[in-house]
């Protein structure tokens, strides 16, 4: 297999490592990759991923046959379907499938449509009629979204009145908010593999969205994998939220080869509740996966690709994965850029010594091929493993020390504090 894969984030860097290792990649490639994964692959720089002439112009001059999508903006420009008719083999969610991330409105109905759980919710279209609302309900908790497509992290989870007016004035310039009741609970990210006849689940996620003091919304801070919850617990989301999701999606014609996440919130009362779908990959908690599977790539994308991923057997590790992002001073607010990263050993830049501690990669750039500079709010991810969550951290914070930088910050608390919070 010759493959392409298309992005330059830290989980497009995992997933370019994961296929790094198989034994059937004759050619792989990166569009336009990063600083880590130039040492792993062939960094196409000169490719826009979102750009579907682009990336088929580099699959005819390379001979790419397969390109593997996991990231948000090419699968909204269109590149999935662009492709299919060229003939090449994508990885990725067609376009009239997006619905159920760009569409909140849409996707909470098909939810209901499919008797999934999810929280009650109304969509607000201006400022007034909101205004109205949180004044009927004062000092209520609730999570404000915009109603399109948009990076999951752009929310806000709060009582404070004020707070909520704020932050949704801005969106309401351009599109509807979808307000919806706080849930209390352990926030689990469950990733599928699907295909059109069945679904492989990769080990659950929980992910950490927001900053350690003050509780700004976050991309993606940290993530521990897999959630010790209970075999109950997991037949539950299995029954209750998967299965109606992947009928539903069947009913409706939404089903494709490629990646669906699925943001759930597992409540001692309630049970799972559905918070939010999304058809591709997420930031951490890939990175947080990839190290703990054993299975050959090629061979997991050939059975989905074969539509048989249900019953492929996925061989896994039986440690523990804690994922750790390392950020520019000033995110997510207004993150301080152009600083100069010290020297990374080519070994460690390149996750040569060893598959315990994979460093990923993405807001850095290589400048002259002599250092390392920050270009955005999150940097890199730090992965540690060990036979438990507790282990797993400590491995990845003696790791920060490899990784510095002027304003660099991070959370302090990834899984450390998990056991405080997961009786499940």
């Amino acid at each position: 297999m010759r493959l392409l894969v298309l992005g330059s984030g830290a989980k497009d860097h995992a997933i370019t490592w994961f296929f790094s290792q198989s034994k059937l990649i004759s050619g792989l490639y990166v569009a336009h990759g990063n600083i880590g994964t130039e040492g792993i692959a062939v960094n196409l720089k000169y490719v826009n991923p979102s750009s579907p002439e682009s990336v088929y112009r580099a699959c005819l001059l390379h001979n790419i046959d397969t390109v593997f999508i996991g990231t948000e903006a090419p699968l909204m420009t269109g590149v999935v379907d662009f492709l299919k008719e060229k003939g090449i083999t994508v990885f990725g969610t067609p376009s009239h499938c997006l619905k159920l991330e760009n569409d909140r409105e849409y996707a909470r109905d098909f939810s209901a449509n499919n008797n999934v759980q999810i929280p009650q919710h109304k969509i607000f279209k201006d400022y007034n009629s909101l205004a109205k609302f949180l004044d009927k309900n004062e000092n209520k908790r609730f999570v404000i979204k915009s109603n399109e497509q948009a990076p999951s992290r752009v929310m806000i989870d709060s009582d404070n009145k004020q707070a909520l007016l704020s932050f949704s004035k801005k969106l309401l310039d351009n599109t509807s908010v979808l307000l919806e009741d706080h849930i209390e609970g352990l926030p689990l990210t469950v990733t599928l593999f699907i295909d059109k006849k069945g679904y492989l689940a990769l080990p659950f996620c929980s992910e950490y969205t927001k900053t350690e003091e003050g509780g700004l919304p976050t991309g993606g801070m940290g993530a521990i994998c897999p959630v010790p919850i209970s075999k109950d617990n997991k037949k539950l989301i299995e029954e209750k939220i998967i299965i109606p999701v992947l009928e539903g999606m069947r009913k409706e014609n939404l089903l494709y080869r490629g990646v669906l996440t699925l943001s759930i919130i597992l409540n001692k009362t309630l049970g799972p509740i559905l918070v939010d779908y999304h058809v591709r990959l997420n930031d951490p908690a890939t990175q947080a996966i990839i190290p703990l599977i054993k299975s050959d790539a090629v061979e997991l994308y050939e059975a989905l690709n074969n539509d048989c991923i249900g019953n492929f057997k996925l061989d896994l590790s039986n440690d523990t994965c804690t994922a750790i992002v390392l950020a520019s001073e000033g995110y997510p607010s207004n993150p301080i850029i152009n600083k100069e990263v010290a020297p990374i050993s080519s070994p460690l830049l390149f996750n040569t010594f060893s598959k315990d501690l994979p460093l990923f990669f993405y807001g850095c750039v290589d400048k002259d091929g002599s250092k390392v500079i920050t270009t955005g709010g999150r940097c890199v991810t730090i992965v540690g493993r060990s036979n438990n969550i507790i282990k797993a951290s400590e491995e990845a914070y003696k790791a920060v020390k490899h990784i510095q930088f002027d304003g660099v910050w991070y959370r302090k608390d990834i899984g450390i504090k998990f056991y405080d919070i997961c009786d499940f």
